[in-house]
């Protein structure tokens, strides 16, 4: 949990009505350029997320969930071997397994040691934790910036406006650790979304349907708030780039999971109109959605959109769902639980006993063994 204080935005201040995605302290960047404020005042960084194109083994998981409507789709379990090569590059984040010695400074304080981001570059004594906050370079120096500014052209670079620590209504505009999941398994099997329409569902920055874009025909990125959307969009012409040698389409829209039709209204930005929503349900065959399980009544206006929109599809439908476990200490329980998880898999669980008589929903996990492609940390959580 942590807020930036406005007045000294270089050092962090803590307060409990703001929540802060640690992903963007993993950034391969050291530093993150602030490139503007948005609509309602708040801070907007630039970050570069590297595509790591190398093959490496990676430990399996079990919380990402493949729903399947209509006729039965198996998902390729990701039986494919990755070949492990020690020239490859290695993960940012990565833990050090050596003995770390806790360091004490000129009081006898303990100072914790961060974890190295290459154990095997640098000596892990000589890293003291850094204050958890970012480098904040201001538009207009750009010197400051050169050696990024210089990376963006590549086609291992992916470039994302977001927001550091914003209120619970706000988490859309952070990078969460499940999208870049659901991005590695996109890459991981491009084949299986090659040329397919696609809808995500709570897309927030964008960053999942860009790295969908590469490969898919077209996808409707959605979320709420003109302001969000307008992000997502200035992310989607940032990557332009990595869609266009595949001729990829991606289309900013917006879609209230609490309002049981389309906004088709042309006065309101990202609206829809009648045509994208007949090609919409003529020919999506594959929905997805990451990180936007944290709210309980949320959690339930997302399925009933999930049901309303696949019932209303030509053609049967991939749904593919990434989260992060998040524990928390409850008094009310007294002791470590996850409610909202809990709640998603309760959830999870009505759907596929329903019984209507026109659909049937299938329930898979999908194992995580599959190559990480994205500069991110990834947990056993996820």
């Amino acid at each position: 949990m942590g807020g930036l204080a406005e007045e000294e935005m270089d050092n962090p201040t803590f307060r409990s009505d703001t929540v802060l995605s640690d992903v963007h302290l993993h950034c391969p960047s050291k530093s993150h350029l602030m490139v503007r404020l948005n609509a309602v005042g708040q801070p907007v960084f630039l970050s570069y997320f590297k595509l790591l194109w190398s093959t490496e083994d990676l430990a399996s998981g079990k919380h990402m969930r493949e729903i399947t409507t209509g006729r039965e789709h198996q998902c390729r379990s990701g039986d494919e071997l990755c070949d492990k090569d020690s020239s490859n590059i290695k993960k940012e984040g990565e833990l050090n397994s050596e003995g770390v010695e806790a360091l004490l400074d000129d009081d006898g304080d303990l100072e914790v040691v961060r974890r190295p981001q290459s154990a095997s570059d640098v000596q892990a004594e000589d890293l003291l934790r850094d204050i958890v906050c970012p480098v904040i370079l201001m538009k207009g120096k750009e010197d400051a910036f050169e050696d990024e500014e210089q990376e963006c052209t590549c086609s291992d670079i992916v470039k994302i406006e977001h927001t550091m620590a914003t209120p619970l209504e706000d988490v859309g505009k952070q990078v969460w650790r499940a999208a870049f999941l659901l991005a590695d398994y996109i890459l991981f099997k491009r084949d299986t979304f090659r040329c397919c329409s696609v809808l995500e569902l709570g897309g927030g920055t964008g960053i999942t349907s860009v790295i969908m874009g590469t490969v898919a025909k077209r996808v409707y990125c959605t979320d709420v708030g003109e302001d969000l959307l307008t992000m997502c969009e200035q992310n989607v012409a940032l990557n332009k780039h990595l869609m266009e040698p595949g001729g990829g389409e991606i289309k900013v829209k917006e879609l209230d999971w609490l309002k049981d039709e389309f906004c088709t209204d042309p006065e309101v930005p990202y609206s829809w109109s009648e045509e994208e929503i007949a090609d919409l349900l003529d020919h999506c065959s594959v929905i997805m959605a990451a990180d936007v399980f944290y709210d309980d009544d949320l959690t339930d206006a997302l399925f009933r959109t999930l049901y309303r929109i696949t019932h209303n599809l030509r053609n049967s439908c991939t749904v593919y769902l990434a989260l992060e476990k998040r524990l928390n200490f409850t008094l009310r329980h007294m002791d470590v639980t996850c409610e909202a998880y809990t709640h998603f898999r309760n959830t999870l669980s009505d759907l596929e006993n329903l019984q209507d008589g026109k659909m049937k929903y299938t329930v898979e996990p999908i194992k995580l063994d599959f190559c990480q492609f994205l500069v991110y940390e990834r947990i056993e959580q996820l």
